[in-house]
């Protein structure tokens, strides 16, 4: 993958960006950019496992988190 001068995304490895994405998370709290649109993801995603019957709450909830995550990571 070829990395831009205006890309706001390093094209590492995806683990290695998560890691630092949560990392950044973790000390930034509700600052980090990131916070925000993956906690609502959480949120749409446990209101999904509650309401549909196959999946329960906290796996809609980590679906979700991590959905919102991976498109912060790679758009």
């Amino acid at each position: 993958m070829m990395q831009y001068d205006n890309d706001p995304k390093p094209s590492g490895n995806l683990l290695d960006d998560a890691t630092v994405e949560l990392k950044g998370m973790a000390k930034g709290g509700m600052r980090h950019p990131s916070t925000k649109p993956v906690l609502t993801g959480a949120a749409v995603g446990a209101v999904a496992g509650a309401v549909l019957p196959i999946v329960s709450l906290p796996v809609g909830l980590l679906a979700g988190a991590g959905y919102m995550l991976y498109k912060r990571l790679r758009p």
